[in-house]
């Protein structure tokens, strides 16, 4: 008996959302319903696709590659709907685009002419937020498409149904005020007063990365969030901050301070993440990740 590939669909639900309770909401059916179209696909196929235990189902072997199958054949479909709809009016709707201050400033912001002009109907909405309320509007679908940052020896993987797309890797930079003497290798930071990062941005977790490299822990104080204000704190002679290249060469150095360049201190990753499901990324969405795509590529840092 052949395979019927709807039902397949219903098998990558599952996979993706880890059980056919979660795949019966993800899909806005019954869970009867999901379990029938499984029962049924396993027959069609004479293998079981699922185990069920007590903690929930995983794939079986014969499981995984029709949820790969599934998948392949999901991405085609969407690919011939995006090239469908170029063959019509072009890409057209509204994307809502969540985003931090340095990444709207050197990625969003340089996009929108631009992508206007080869995309009329296309229109992006940009929405400053801190990533992890961008983050939470994107699984509730009040955004489209949100930036994040990470320190990039950290990984974290995107959530199941949702994508990351890397944009940049961009080396850490120190601002050292004058009132310090100019650190040449990673030894002479380790007495040196910091202005801290708030908890849980990528900026904290390099810090703390580096305290770990040098096997002490870094006397910070204050705590930013806006890059603006450590550059102001820097400049006031408060410590050295830790910033990424970006933040630092498309701001104005303050008087009083100095950037450095120092290997060994890693490097933050801007990321864009969209939800990935049957129906999406659209076409639209698709065109503005693109647009970030040739962005950053053209980005210079020294």
């Amino acid at each position: 008996m052949a395979t019927d590939p709807r039902r397949l669909a219903f098998l990558l639900a599952v996979h993706r959302a880890g059980g056919v309770l979660a795949a019966a909401d993800l899909l806005r059916v019954t869970p009867s319903a999901v379990s029938q179209q499984i029962a049924r696909l396993e027959a069609e196929e004479g293998f079981p696709v699922l185990d069920r235990g007590p903690r929930g189902v995983t794939l079986t072997p014969a499981g995984r590659v029709l949820a790969d199958v599934a998948e392949r054949i999901e991405a085609d479909l969407v690919e011939a709907r995006q090239e469908i709809a170029n063959l019509g009016e072009g890409v057209s709707g509204t994307v809502r685009v969540g985003s931090f201050q340095s990444a709207i400033r050197a990625v969003v912001a340089p996009l929108l002419g631009p992508l206007a002009e080869e995309h009329p109907g296309l229109t992006v909405d940009v929405r400053e937020h801190e990533p992890a309320e961008a983050v939470r509007m994107l699984r509730a679908g009040d955004l489209d498409a949100v930036l994040l940052e990470r320190d990039v020896d950290v990984d974290a993987p995107a959530p199941r149904g949702q994508h990351d797309v890397p944009l940049l890797d961009e080396p850490w930079r120190l601002l050292v005020p004058h009132s310090l003497p100019t650190p040449e290798r990673l030894d002479d930071l380790r007495d040196l007063p910091w202005i801290g990062a708030l908890r849980g941005t990528a900026s904290d977790r390099a810090l703390r990365r580096l305290g770990r490299t040098l096997g002490t822990e870094l006397a910070m104080r204050h705590a930013y969030f806006d890059f603006d204000t450590a550059l102001a704190l820097v400049a006031a002679g408060q410590g050295v901050a830790m910033l990424p290249a970006l933040a630092i060469e498309r701001s104005t150095v303050p008087e009083g301070a100095e950037v450095v360049a120092m290997t060994g201190l890693g490097s933050r990753r801007i990321v864009v993440r969209h939800r990935a499901t049957r129906h999406e990324p659209g076409p639209a969405v698709r065109a503005v990740v693109d647009s970030m795509l040739a962005v950053t590529r053209d980005l210079e840092l020294s």
